[in-house]
This record gives C-alpha cells, sequence and structure tokens, in this order.
C-alpha cells in the first residue's frame, strides 16, 4: 500500500479561525496527526472532503497534540448498516478521490499556529 504524509499548518486569524487544505488526495484518510505548537486549550477542529463536504472528523475542546484514526459506518447494499456479527458495526476509513482535506480551526486563540498531518493511503 502507497502511504502519502500531507503536512498542513495553519495560523490562525485575530478572531482564533483558519482554514487549510491538503493538496488533491486519492485513497483512504487513514490517520490525523494534530501537533499543538501554540493554539490555545480548547481549540476545536472540523475535517471534512472539501468537493463533497463528507465529514472526516471533528476535534472538540483539544488542549494537546493527539493522533486520530477516524472511521465512519458502513451500509450494505440496501443502504442498511452492516454489521459484523449482528451486533457490533462495521467501519471503514474515509475514502477521498482527487479532493482536497478541509481543515477548519475554531477556538484557535489569536495569530496562534497548529499543525496537521494527514496520512491518505
Amino acid at each position: 500500500m502507497h502511504v502519502q504524509r500531507h503536512v498542513v499548518t495553519i495560523v490562525t486569524d485575530a478572531s482564533g479561525d483558519a482554514i487549510g487544505y491538503t493538496p488533491n488526495v486519492t485513497g483512504r484518510v487513514l490517520g490525523i496527526r494534530y501537533v499543538k505548537t501554540d493554539y490555545a486549550n480548547g481549540v476545536d477542529f472540523t475535517i471534512t472532503a472539501l468537493a463533497t463536504g463528507e465529514a472526516i472528523m471533528a476535534g472538540t475542546d483539544v488542549n494537546a497534540s493527539a493522533s486520530f484514526y477516524p472511521r465512519v459506518g458502513v451500509t450494505d447494499a440496501a443502504g442498511a448498516a452492516a454489521t459484523l456479527d449482528g451486533t457490533r458495526l462495521a467501519r471503514d476509513a474515509v475514502h477521498v478521490a482527487n479532493d482536497r482535506v478541509k481543515i477548519v480551526v475554531a477556538s484557535g486563540g489569536d495569530t496562534k499556529t497548529g499543525t496537521f498531518h494527514v496520512i491518505v493511503g
């Protein structure tokens, strides 16, 4: 499997908000690593696929560097939630195709910096 790391450093505006993007990527979003530089404690971020708006993950009130491995529910051919054994939901990484990953930061503090590593494979 070919895996790529896209590093996005984002500086907030005076309101503590900012948006950053990866270049176009194709594959599964396998992980997100947030590296705190000096964002305020309690920073929020929402990560989506730009073209489709599909949710990849959201971090709420994050205070320190952290790794995330976002997964979404899988459906069967009829559109019903698929399960592994009748009780546990099947989950998979979010798939993106020739799309950019959009990272929206809120409550990060006035002109503060943080970095996101987006792992796609």
